[in-house]
C-alpha cells in the first residue's frame, strides 16, 4: 500500500517503529515529517489549527470551538497563545492617514476595566497597530508612537484630551465624521468577537487569550 505524507503530499515514506499504542509511525525522507494514518487525539491533525482561526474569526467562543474541533478547551487555549505569538505585527506605510479610538472591555470581571486602542489606515480600513491595557497615556503611546515613526499625515481621533498632549497639533485632528471608519469597526468587532460583545456572560478570563484573538482577527 502506497502512502503519501499528510505534510509534503510524497511519496517517500518508510515506516518508523510504533507509538505507545501500538499503532503504526510513518516517516517522510522529504520533509522529515512523522506520523500516524489514524488519529486518536484530533489536536494532532494538521489542519486544525487552520480551522481554529477560522471558528476564531467567525466569533465562536472557547468552549464552542472545543466541542466543534472536538479538542479540549485547554488544547484550545494553548493552540490559540502558540499562533498568536507567531502573528507579527505588519508594516506601515509611510504619510498615510489614520485614525484611532479606543473601546472598553474587561478581563475576568466586570469590575476589571480593560481597553482596547487601536489604529485603523483610513483608506485600506486595516488595524495597523493596537494595544490592550488600562486607559493611560502609556497605553495610547505605545500606539500613536508606531505611527509617528511611520510620518503619519494626519491622525483622527475622539475628544479624548489625553491625545492633545500626546499629538502634534499639525498631525492631529478632532473633527465631525473624522473617525467614521473606526467607529463602525468598533460594531463589527462587538458583533464578531463574543468578548466584545455589551451585553453578555463571555468575556477574556485571561490578558495573553485577548491579546492573541486580536492578532488572528486584525491580523490573518
Amino acid at each position: 500500500m502506497v502512502i503519501n505524507c499528510p505534510k509534503c503530499k510524497e511519496k517517500k515514506v518508510i515506516k518508523n517503529g510504533t507509538t505507545k499504542n501500538n499503532k503504526q509511525q510513518y516517516y517522510c525522507k522529504m520533509c522529515f515529517y512523522r506520523f500516524i494514518q489514524n488519529y486518536t487525539n484530533q489536536a494532532y491533525k494538521l489542519d486544525i489549527n487552520q480551522k481554529n482561526v477560522q471558528l476564531t474569526k467567525e466569533g465562536l467562543g472557547i468552549r464552542s470551538t472545543a466541542r466543534i474541533l472536538e479538542i479540549s478547551a485547554t488544547t484550545l487555549l494553548k493552540r490559540i497563545v502558540s499562533i498568536g505569538r507567531k502573528i507579527n505585527q505588519p508594516i506601515i506605510s509611510k504619510c498615510k492617514t489614520y485614525e484611532v479610538d479606543e473601546m472598553c472591555t474587561y478581563i475576568g470581571s466586570k469590575q476589571n476595566f480593560i481597553w482596547l486602542v487601536y489604529a485603523l489606515d483610513k483608506n485600506s480600513k486595516t488595524v495597523v497597530s493596537f494595544n490592550v491595557a488600562k486607559r493611560t497615556n502609556k497605553t495610547l503611546s505605545r500606539v500613536l508612537d508606531t505611527l509617528k515613526l511611520s510620518e503619519a499625515k494626519k491622525i483622527f481621533t475622539g475628544r479624548l484630551k489625553n491625545y492633545r498632549y500626546l499629538l502634534d497639533e499639525k498631525m492631529h485632528s478632532v473633527k465631525r465624521f473624522g473617525t467614521n471608519h473606526i467607529e463602525r469597526k468598533n460594531l463589527t468587532l462587538r458583533t464578531h468577537l463574543k468578548r466584545l460583545n455589551r451585553r453578555t456572560i463571555c468575556s477574556s478570563k485571561s490578558l495573553l487569550i485577548f491579546t492573541a484573538v486580536l492578532k488572528i482577527y486584525f491580523w490573518i
